[in-house]
């Protein structure tokens, strides 16, 4: 006897369809799983064995053969246990409604007892259904929230194998899960755990970072211990523009992928601020594996990448940044194949200024000697600098100003004009894929960034003066075009360049 039930396996971050094909065949019982199964899958057959005997449905004593079509596809995780599971009983007799099975999809791992477990990556796979025209789904019902983030399908919430068999067999009916509409509420604040009103002082750093919210620039601070770096890259996701939802799916997508998206958070609504320790390998970083998984750039993806002491990181994991900073992707290639991870991510980067912090300190002497502080500052490369926008200095605060009691702005009033900045660029952006200034590429920067006739001359200066490269040159101009936006002007003046001037490094790459 042949049956058939649809899963869905999950390549980089899209699904891909599975069709689970079920034989029985007369024989010595046996139980094989075909079609580039990995341990996961293949351990399989003892839950599915098990899932079926304890709902109590009769477990067929033949020879079993599973395959996973197509068998090009490497197929990882419990998420084939359902539909393993289905295929066997329809197989064997035990559920007779095979349209509702043949028109379904079906995700899940199952327990020993026949409960049906949470499954990561969910929202690709259901997205994927709509894709092909599959207007139902079952899945977990711990995931049925996350699943009907798509509209246009179906989701059947499944608690056990027992219920899904009474509904499938027309004894019991599986009501659809019904969405929260609240969940797209685009109007709704998320709550950050740092506030730029809990920092003292540090007035024109806030305004660095400001700026490069505004315009999605990268931003790099160096300064002595204790200066409050951390706390100010912490605090810098709560002055971002709220996400659209559009860019609130992409990154659930990833986490739902990843395994690391929270049960009662079906969309995520913060933007992500990720602060990998310097001890992080590369592929840990960018991405990889085996089987390619998302990296800690990916987990940033329309967030904040916030890289602590930068020069404890090793020099190649760091050059791993230099294709991403750039192209806003970052793709993994194996043996298997090619897969392409989203990295359009906002780079915050706190640095020392040698190693004992306190180079250019005028209250505490440094004790490093001139080749130290030279061969710790060289641990990151010119090209690297070189994309990075804004590179502003970090003091220590007096106590006059840890001890003033006045209202300090708050992170929700920056917001209001980064929000306005973005909504300028967005405007002028139309037409393009692109959603901030630091995306622009050279047409675009040709097209958008004049310069009055004294902003022409100081940039000129600059060039010849600092020695700024190409990229640098088009940075500055993209840098100016932000501060022009968050002072509501068409036209990049002077003050503009000279402000986006002040912010490269002090020597030029």
């Amino acid at each position: 006897m042949l049956a058939m039930a649809r899963s869905c396996a999950v390549v980089g971050l899209e699904g891909a369809l599975v069709e689970v094909e079920v034989d029985l065949a007369s024989g010595l019982p046996a139980f094989m799983i075909v079609g580039l199964p990995d341990a996961a899958v293949n351990e399989a057959k003892e839950r599915v064995r098990s899932a079926i005997k304890n709902s109590g449905c009769l477990f067929p004593h033949k020879r079993i053969t599973v395959n996973l079509a197509p068998a090009d596809i490497r197929k990882e995780g419990p998420v084939y246990d359902l539909p393993m599971a289905i295929g066997i009983l329809l197989a064997n007799g035990n559920i007779t409604n095979t349209e509702v099975v043949d028109e379904a999809l079906f995700l899940g791992e199952l327990s020993l007892d026949g409960s049906v477990r949470h499954t990561n990556g969910v929202l690709p796979m259901v997205a994927m259904a709509r894709e092909k025209q599959i207007k139902k789904v079952f899945v977990p019902a711990v995931d049925a929230l996350e699943a009907t983030l798509v509209e246009g399908v179906e989701v059947f919430p499944v608690s056990t194998l027992q219920q899904l068999v009474a509904h499938l067999n027309g004894e019991a009916f599986i009501a659809p899960y019904a969405p929260d509409l609240s969940l797209l509420d685009h109007s709704v604040d998320a709550l950050y755990n740092y506030d730029m009103a809990a920092i003292r002082g540090q007035e024109h750093v806030k305004r660095a970072l400001e700026v490069a919210v505004s315009g999605g620039h990268n931003i790099l601070l160096s300064g002595p211990p204790g200066s409050g770096k951390t706390l100010l890259a912490r605090a810098t996701p709560s002055i971002l523009p709220r996400m659209t939802i559009e860019e609130a799916l992409d990154v659930t997508k990833i986490y739902s992928v990843s395994g690391m998206l929270p049960p009662d958070v079906p969309l995520v609504r913060r933007r992500p601020f990720r602060s990998p320790h310097h001890t992080i390998s590369h592929a840990g970083l960018a991405g990889g594996g085996r089987l390619p998984h998302p990296g800690e750039i990916s987990l940033a993806h329309r967030g904040v990448l916030f890289l602590d002491e930068m020069l404890e990181f090793s020099q190649n994991v760091l050059e791993v940044l230099r294709q991403p900073l750039e192209d806003k992707i970052v793709t993994i290639s194996r043996a298997q194949g090619t897969v392409t991870f989203p990295a359009n991510f906002m780079l915050v980067a706190a640095m020392n200024p040698c190693p004992c912090g306190y180079y250019g300190d005028p209250v505490r002497e440094c004790t490093c000697s001139a080749t130290a502080i030279a061969r710790y500052q060289k641990r990151i490369s010119g090209p690297l600098l070189d994309r990075i926008d804004i590179h502003v200095e970090v003091p220590r605060v007096d106590y006059e100003k840890l001890a003033d009691k006045r209202n300090i702005e708050t992170s929700a009033q920056i917001r209001v004009r980064v929000e306005a900045a973005r909504a300028r660029q967005l405007q002028r952006l139309k037409g393009t894929n692109l959603t901030s200034n630091a995306e622009m590429g050279p047409a675009e920067v040709r097209d958008f960034c004049i310069v009055d006739e004294a902003g022409e001359k100081l940039l000129k200066a600059a060039m010849q003066q600092l020695h700024l490269s190409a990229r640098a040159y088009h940075r500055v101009l993209k840098l100016a075009r932000t501060i022009a936006d968050l002072a509501d002007s068409d036209i990049i003046s002077a003050n503009h360049v000279a402000e986006a001037i002040q912010y490269r490094p002090r020597i030029g790459f």
